[in-house]
Formats: C-alpha cells, sequence, structure tokens
C-alpha cells in the first residue's frame, strides 16, 4: 500500500471511531447475557439464612433481579421508585444484596421499606459476577423461560423503567 495513504486512512478510521463514540451513553454497559438463560445460583435470603433463593423458584414468571447495598447511594435514589412497582404489583422484583453485611441490609429495608419479593444475600459477591455486575445498582428482566432480557446499569427511574423494561411484562 501506498504510504502516503496510510497516514490519511488511519487519521478518518480514528475519527469515525470518536465521532460515533459522542452519541454513546457511557453508563450504558452491554451485556453479553442478554438473549441467555439466566445464571444460577443458590443463595441463603437475606432475613432467613435457613431459607434459599436460586432463579430456578422464579421459572413461569416474569421478574425483575435488582442488585443493591446499604453503602450503595444510587441504591436509596432507586428505592421509592421500587417501592411504587411493589406497591402497583407491576413485576416481582428479587432483591440481590450484594458485598454487604446483613445485618446492614435488613436495617435499610427496616428503615425504608422492603420492595422485593425476596431477597437473596450475596456477601461475597461471587453470584453476582456470574450475572456480569461490577457494581450496584443494576437490574435485570428475566422472562418466563428463565431467559434475560434486558440490563440496566445505575438507578431505575419509572421513565427508564418504561423505556427498557414495560414492553416485556406485556
Amino acid at each position: 500500500m501506498n504510504k502516503k495513504l496510510l497516514l490519511p486512512i488511519a487519521f478518518f478510521a480514528l475519527a469515525a471511531v470518536l465521532y460515533f463514540g459522542l452519541f454513546r451513553d457511557p453508563r450504558e454497559v452491554p451485556s453479553p447475557l442478554i438473549g441467555k438463560p439466566a445464571p444460577a445460583f443458590t443463595l441463603e435470603t437475606l432475613d432467613n439464612p435457613a431459607a434459599k433463593f436460586s432463579p430456578a423458584d422464579m421459572k413461569g414468571k416474569v421478574w425483575l433481579l435488582n442488585v443493591w447495598a446499604s453503602w450503595c447511594p444510587n441504591c436509596k435514589d432507586e428505592h421509592p421508585d421500587l417501592m411504587d412497582l411493589k406497591r402497583r404489583s407491576v413485576v416481582p422484583i428479587i432483591g440481590l444484596n450484594y458485598k454487604d453485611k446483613r445485618e446492614l441490609g435488613l436495617d435499610v429495608l427496616r428503615k425504608t421499606g422492603d420492595p422485593y419479593t425476596v431477597n437473596a444475600f450475596d456477601p461475597d459477591g461471587k453470584a453476582a459476577l456470574d450475572w456480569g455486575v461490577y457494581g450496584a445498582p443494576e437490574t435485570f428482566l428475566i422472562d418466563r423461560d428463565g431467559i434475560i432480557r434486558a440490563k440496566h446499569v445505575g438507578p431505575i427511574s419509572p421513565e427508564i423503567f418504561a423505556t427498557k423494561f414495560a414492553s416485556f411484562l406485556k
């Protein structure tokens, strides 16, 4: 190839990558799990170490998995919206209490209300790792067949719920 053309081609390729990057949401993290079965786990529930929860328990239902923690400020921001979803019985919400201390998670729920149908306790974050979670909050929508259909990184709001999750509930 002609060396005189190499520099302009490289420049335009880099410019194109940067240009299209301007229109991407940096908070939007694509998940390789979309369209795939939800990773299996069996964990103690937050409120009862003798009780267990597994995603298989939700087979046949559309549900949300919401990853949260007592130490997470954004989790506090989304909490009223999760409470509203529960109040309106929109969709079952399963909590995944992530890298937290049991007593701190329980204290938050006692003080602010519990939007979750059940809360799985993942103190070391190993189950969340299989879901591709790298922080809290993160929310997944799982369909009746146990397939992950949508994911959102960050706090849920009514607008985000409407645009990312509501269509899967019909």
